[in-house]
């Protein structure tokens, strides 16, 4: 299926997130950026610490209200004020997995509840029975088992607690998910097993996901297109594995150059990109977006855009 003829699951226009740090600071977390993404992809979002990936995933879902801009969600408007049905519709359809899942569990409450909150909010069980039922399932979906569930989320490690947080995101069967760092806090060892089971959850339940991460190599391995965020804006958006092979954007560059790789004679080689923001010089030449090659798109320039198309002639 062409991209002109998938749908469009999530659009995402001019979308700002500043903070007010003061009467004369204010820190433009997000700042002016649009994307779509579509029906049962996995979206990349990556960039470093600080580039504004994780508060634009916080402004989609309503964590955050956003200074401007729109967030359409299966065709509505989702950034204003929504009455308390189209409210309690939006949170069961979108869901969010969190960067660290000891912080995100409350650690009062047994497995069982956690897993349940959202069952009860949208009274999506019959009974105490069909509740628990509910929570066993999910469970056993996630690679854990029915014991768990008496437990508290002290007694389990790292991967496992993230298994918990990802049964509580599909607990209210949610068709989009956002996963804000999801596997940053874990042991490289587990890494791979939470992404293999996000993947697989993808494809028989049909979800759609916004990947948010700092780790190029997994964000390779899991999106179908990424889009690479600096300082608040995207400079680049383009299938995964077009993004690896000919990036354009010299901050995409940097980020791809610092990936480690397992080879230790390929690592000692390997050299370093390093990106310097002033070599963009705005204040004469206005930035703008150009879909350089179909479905990839980069920030810049008339003379960047330019030398952008020469280079990816060469590739």
């Amino acid at each position: 299926m062409s991209v002109e003829e998938r749908e469009v699951i999530l659009e995402v226009k001019h979308l700002k997130q500043y903070f007010r740090l003061d009467k004369r600071s204010v820190v433009k977390a997000v700042d002016d950026i649009s994307f779509e993404i579509y029906k049962g992809e996995t979206f990349g979002l990556v960039g470093e610490s600080g580039s504004g990936k994780s508060t634009t995933g916080r402004a989609i879902i309503k964590l955050y209200q956003p200074t401007s801009g729109e967030v359409w969600f299966e065709g509505q408007r989702v950034d204003t004020k929504l009455s308390h049905s189209k409210k309690k519709a939006f949170n069961k359809k979108m869901q969010m997995i969190f960067q660290d899942p000891q912080a995100s569990l409350n650690g009062r409450m047994k497995v069982e509840d956690i897993i349940a909150e959202g069952i009860d909010v949208h009274n999506l069980a019959t009974s105490k029975k069909d509740r628990l039922n509910k929570v066993f399932e999910l469970l056993e979906t996630v690679g854990l088992n029915r014991e768990h569930a008496n437990r508290y989320p002290h007694e389990f490690s790292g991967g496992q607690r993230q298994r918990i947080g990802i049964a509580r995101a599909l607990a209210i069967e949610p068709s989009f998910i956002i996963a804000d760092e999801p596997i940053s806090a874990l042991d490289v060892s587990i890494q791979a097993q939470v992404v293999n089971l996000m993947n697989q959850l993808k494809k028989e339940r049909g979800l759609t996901y916004l990947f948010i991460a700092h780790d190029l190599s997994m964000v390779k391995y899991i999106s179908d297109r990424v889009a690479v965020m600096n300082k608040g804006k995207i400079v680049e958006i383009a299938p995964s594995d077009e993004l690896y092979h000919a990036p354009l954007h010299p901050y995409t560059k940097s980020l791809l150059s610092a990936i480690p790789l397992p080879d230790p004679r390929t690592e000692r080689r390997r050299k370093r990109i390093g990106y310097d923001p002033s070599i963009h010089n705005y204040s004469q030449e206005k930035p703008k977006w150009l879909e350089i090659r179909k479905g990839h798109w980069i920030y810049g320039s008339d003379s960047e855009l330019n030398d952008y198309e020469v280079e990816l002639q060469g590739k």
